[in-house]
């Protein structure tokens, strides 16, 4: 599904919706876009593999589609095809939507995470899937955050990198395929942009150059050794 965040501040989705995903109050696919109910004052929007969240002018935010691990944060793991409000969440500054769980850079430079955690991907330290938004462990002066399909990365303020969660194929960038229950420091990087794909990570540094890491199996990481 695909998600687009109107000049007026609304939102409209299009594509798959048999889980709510496109927010319209139904639970049906759609080729033409469609208005998501009663949500405008719309910064910015993300979207998952099967459920979208937005970030709101206020700091607080607001999610749709699918919830079976919690994903939409609201205490429940009822699907929802118009938005809910992730419970307890303000100071909204970024958000990102991995396949099935979604994270959160509040204003004070901490974050949360919530829904499936059984690849360690919320980084509060467990297995257990949350279903309402948890602190990430030891986490202080985050600006950027992005959730791969079960991994997430984070950048701070002075640009240093660390990432949690599934690393099967290295998206970690530990020099390991160890997962991970909290953040761990990927060394050696002063970044200033953040995108994480299915099982890789690359982000853009200070100097103009980009890294990448992880799988690449097609050649996603521009190199070719794949």
């Amino acid at each position: 599904h695909t998600c687009a965040l109107k000049v007026d501040g609304t939102v409209q989705c299009w594509g798959r919706g048999n889980y709510g995903q496109l927010g319209n109050g139904a639970f049906n696919s759609m080729p033409s876009p469609v208005s998501v109910s009663g949500l405008s004052g719309v910064v910015s929007l993300v979207a998952g593999g099967l459920h979208s969240c937005a970030m709101l002018s206020d700091g607080t935010a607001r999610c749709w589609g699918l919830n079976d691990f919690g994903q939409l944060g609201n205490g429940t793991t009822t699907n929802a095809s118009t938005p809910v409000s992730p419970s307890g969440l303000a100071g909204v500054i970024a958000l990102s939507a991995g396949y099935n769980h979604t994270c959160a850079v509040l204003v004070d430079g901490t974050m949360k995470c919530w829904g499936n955690n059984y690849s360690r991907q919320l980084g509060d330290g467990t297995v257990s899937s949350r279903t309402t938004p948890g602190v990430v462990n030891g986490l202080a002066g985050v600006s950027l955050v992005a959730c791969g399909h079960s991994h997430t990365c984070s950048v701070l303020t002075d640009g240093s990198v660390l990432c949690w969660g599934a690393n099967s194929r290295g998206q970690l960038g530990t020099g390991n395929t160890t997962y991970n229950h909290v953040p761990q420091l990927v060394p050696g990087l002063n970044a200033v942009s953040l995108a994480t794909g299915d099982e890789f990570t690359c982000v853009g540094l200070a100097d103009g150059t980009a890294r990448c890491w992880g799988d690449n199996t097609y050649g996603q990481l521009g190199v070719t050794n794949h």
